[in-house]
């Protein structure tokens, strides 16, 4: 078995188009996709209230959106 960490959090291939602001906005989206999974398996174990979860991933969301400005995703 590898690395702990490449079990834990994976990293898909990139298959769009290579720009450094891109590859930065696919990392974030992907570190976003791990957190908010990571936050449904601690709702779904009752180890946290759905409404705690629900404002986390509503951060983790307004932090994403900031990402893409930042980087100009999208113009």
């Amino acid at each position: 078995m590898g690395n702990k960490n490449d079990f834990l959090y994976v990293r898909s291939r990139y298959y769009g188009q290579i720009k450094p602001e891109n590859l930065a906005f696919n990392a974030n989206l992907q570190e976003f996709n791990q957190r908010v999974s990571y936050i449904s398996i601690l709702v779904t174990s009752g180890k946290i209230p759905p409404y705690e979860a629900y404002q986390q991933i509503k951060a983790l969301w307004k932090v994403l959106k900031l990402s893409k400005k930042q980087l100009k995703i999208g113009k």
